[in-house]
């Protein structure tokens, strides 16, 4: 599979695209025809140009490859705008410049529902960084033109999206594309030590995890503003653009305890609500959630994820097992009478952002298949989903029927006039579920 024949990478990713149009047969995806070599540039469209776009974006071309940013994509004029003068503005950063890796002429800049399909063709790499609501059908559209592809976490924000994924995923392990999910902890250090370890601490038993934090920005309505726009502005706070915070934040600790388990929860049972989360600009999720997520084998998780101004901060997760715990976010490993077995070196730590687009650049670069994250990215992503819909009706959710639910949040139409499925009422309020009343599966 990482056999080199001195042909050039460029030879690769044609042979890739042929086959994503169904030119080559299957078959031809041998060892023999990964090949290796830094002689020809690594294409890169960005797809999604918002602040997390900008920052992928350019830890994308500070990797050490011969990589060149050639497209960008984004619903909104003044984002792409924004972002294309922050990137090329980017010349004082520790590891160097940017600006020799940017070529994207005003024919390479696509507004609009459709960009991603103008971006997409154009690249090698595809980076996909809008709200989450669109990454499926972003991601269907990478795997069907053969692009290998960097998409930050969640994946989706509903059933009906999280089963769009994996079948694309089972498409894109055939075609052998690299994919690398934004869930970082994977490409941390201290979390990579750990998960070596992780037999120190015997049987994982339970497990707590927390995202609590004052919350983030809100954007308010516009004059003029079409209500797709506004939701689309203010995406955050709607769930089929979002998928609340216990899906958008919370899944980074929810999925390192999925890792260490080395499975997910059977169901989930939970509670939430809205107590400062109130009012339009809010629109319609909540601001804490408590789940308790069991897994196949009887153990829990605890996950906890909060919202709220001058409460307790902390995101961390911590691995009880039957000989220790898994101190993760201090990268401590302890016996149950709290003696150290494990310490890791947090001066070694690495910027995990940069490190999973360095690792999925250089095999690129050099032909290998080597990055396989759409599974586990789908799966997690669906853990936090499962909470989601636990805590907004107050009922035991079981994985099986709320996966298989074909509940679909996405509107009718990805148009400017097209009206999403969450309305406001008279008064511009948003309806937010209600635990014994919001009914799921």
């Amino acid at each position: 599979m990482n056999r080199s024949n001195g042909n050039s990478r460029r030879e690769f990713v044609k042979q890739s695209s042929l086959l994503a149009g169904g030119l080559i047969a299957a078959p031809l995806f041998s060892g023999a025809n990964y090949f290796s070599g830094s002689d020809d540039v690594i294409k890169i469209a960005l797809i999604g140009c918002g602040g997390r776009g900008t920052g992928a974006a350019v830890q994308a071309l500070l990797s050490k490859q011969n990589v060149k940013l050639v497209a960008m994509a984004d619903a909104f004029r003044d984002r792409l705008d924004k972002c294309y003068q922050s990137i090329t503005a980017n010349d004082a950063s520790e590891s160097g410049s940017v600006k020799n890796k940017i070529d994207v002429p005003e024919e390479r800049k696509f507004v609009g529902f459709d960009a991603y399909l103008k971006a997409i063709p154009l690249a090698d790499v595809v980076i996909l960084t809008t709200s989450p609501g669109f990454r499926p059908i972003h991601f269907e559209e990478c795997v069907k033109q053969g692009k290998h592809v960097f998409m930050e976490k969640p994946v989706a924000t509903d059933p009906a999206g999280i089963q769009k994924v994996l079948a694309a995923a089972v498409e894109a392990r055939r075609k052998k594309l690299n994919v690398v999910v934004g869930l970082q902890r994977h490409y941390q250090n201290s979390y990579r030590e750990l998960y070596k370890r992780k037999n120190m601490i015997g049987d994982i038993t339970s497990a707590q995890a927390w995202w609590n934090n004052d919350g983030v920005w809100v954007r308010k309505r516009e004059p003029n503003q079409t209500e797709m726009e506004y939701q689309m502005r203010n995406w955050y706070y709607f769930v089929w653009l979002c998928g609340d915070h216990i899906l958008e934040q919370h899944i980074h600790n929810i999925d390192v305890i999925n890792w260490f388990k080395g499975g997910y929860p059977v169901r989930a049972q939970g509670m939430g609500g809205r107590e400062v989360r109130k009012g339009k600009d809010f629109g319609e999720i909540f601001d804490h959630h408590y789940v308790e997520f069991q897994y196949a084998d009887g153990s829990i998780l605890n996950s906890q994820c909060r919202h709220i101004p001058g409460t307790m901060s902390k995101v961390d997760e911590l691995i009880v097992g039957t000989k220790g715990k898994i101190f993760c976010g201090e990268g401590v490993i302890r016996d149950n009478k709290g003696k150290a077995l494990y310490q890791y070196d947090m001066t070694k730590e690495n910027n995990p952002y940069q490190t999973e687009h360095d690792e999925l650049f250089a095999a690129v670069a050099k032909g290998e298949y080597k990055f396989d994250d759409t599974e586990n990215g789908a799966k997690s992503a669906m853990t936090s989903i499962l909470g989601r819909m636990a805590t907004y009706s107050g009922q035991v959710i079981e994985w099986d029927k709320a996966i298989n639910s074909g509940i679909n949040l996405q509107p009718s139409a990805y148009d400017w006039n097209a009206l999403p499925q969450s309305l406001p009422d008279a008064d511009g309020n948003y309806a937010a579920a209600v635990p014994g009343k919001t009914l799921y599966v």
